[in-house]
């Protein structure tokens, strides 16, 4: 069995994926960090962005995350967000007419979520 790390996705109102990966990939104010089994202890901040999770299956699950903080220790990566959603969980036609609005409202927050709510959806 190859190396895991048990991954816990939360975000202020709900607990949005749980399980075991091989890699995740997120967005932190020190930069895009990738985790893998017996990374060193680290404790961040994380940006808006879209978090990439490589399952022990095989698979991938993406999210958009905005905001919140990123801990690892002992195998155990935890990922608490302000606001997170998986990627098969976005509205595309809805993102899209809020990046519109944002744009004409010169919206440089909404804006950001916005599209990283598209990259997340459309990253399959």
């Amino acid at each position: 069995m190859a190396a895991e790390l048990h991954v816990e996705l939360v975000a202020a109102d709900r607990k949005v994926w749980s399980g075991e990966a091989t890699l995740v990939v997120a967005r932190t104010t020190s930069g895009d960090i990738g985790v893998m089994p017996g990374h060193q202890p680290l404790l961040g901040v994380l940006e808006s962005g879209p978090v990439t999770i490589r399952t022990s299956d095989g698979g991938t699950v993406i999210a958009a995350v905005h905001g919140g903080f990123i801990s690892f220790a002992d195998n155990k990566l935890s990922l608490l967000a302000e606001i997170a959603e998986l990627s098969d969980e976005i509205d595309v036609q809805r993102a899209e007419r809020a990046l519109e609005r944002a744009q004409s409202k010169a919206d440089a927050f909404a804006q950001r979520r916005a599209e990283v709510r598209l990259r997340a959806a459309t990253a399959h």
